[in-house]
């Protein structure tokens, strides 16, 4: 019996689907999120529940931008969805930028001490995710810690002009800093018409939508920094 025969008559005792999603929508032209680390607020809760809070926070260590991974995931579980998305833009800027594409496997849940329990590590980057797509909602700006000094009290060095180069994640993180500081008269220069660097021109919207990239800069905006679109280095426009 040939293999082609086979098939056919298997299709009257395979109990199992077929593989392949018959009911799936084409991805043509569809930007949809699609990451299977996206949570609910119900799941987000259930996984925050998980947390060890372990006294060491291996995951921690593991984070590039030092987050308090601890802090963020126990405000969750404790519904203080506006204290776990200031834990994490405290620290990183871009935080629902990297909670949206950091790759958390090899970082912070690659050192979770939950990795080979049968429920698996937890889902952090799930979790900034969704504290951070919250606080966005809320639609608060961003304002600098009213316990330092005002601006007009700081030295006057704190007015001089600083440009940077590029609106990509590099110097959006360094005018933000620069800014809660007291830096007064930041601007930066971007040679494309859009914001976001490689955030916006190489990243696929269904992993990292463009009002994400635009919110973080706004959320800049807030302190006070300039960006001028269409400008960049060269004979013609700006020169050194």
């Amino acid at each position: 019996m040939s293999t082609e025969t086979t098939k056919q008559s298997r299709k009257h005792w395979k109990r199992n689907q077929p593989k392949g999603c018959s009911t799936c929508e084409s991805r043509e032209n569809n930007f949809d999120d699609v990451k299977h680390t996206t949570l609910s607020e119900r799941a987000a809760l259930r996984e925050s529940a998980r947390c060890l809070k372990c006294a060491d926070a291996p995951c921690q260590k593991s984070c590039p931008t030092q987050l308090d991974i601890k802090a963020f995931i126990t405000s969750i579980a404790n519904k203080n969805y506006y204290g776990a998305a200031k834990a994490i833009f405290s620290d990183n800027p871009l935080g629902l930028t990297c909670g949206m594409v950091c790759p958390t496997s090899d970082l912070c849940v690659g050192g979770c001490n939950l990795y080979a329990s049968e429920e698996g590590p937890i889902n952090i980057g799930g979790l900034q995710q969704f504290a951070t797509e919250v606080f966005k909602e809320m639609k608060l700006p961003q304002i600098r810690d009213p316990s330092l000094p005002p601006t007009s009290d700081l030295p006057e060095s704190y007015q001089a002009k600083i440009a940077l180069f590029g609106c990509g994640p590099a110097s959006i993180s360094c005018a933000t800093f620069l800014a809660r500081l007291g830096y007064t008269n930041l601007t930066i220069f971007e040679k494309y018409n859009y914001i976001g660097g490689l955030s916006s021109a190489e990243i696929p919207q269904f992993r990292l939508p463009y009002d994400v990239v635009s919110f973080e800069v706004e959320l800049m905006k807030d302190l006070g920094v300039k960006v001028e679109l269409g400008r960049g280095l060269g004979e013609n426009d700006l020169t050194c």
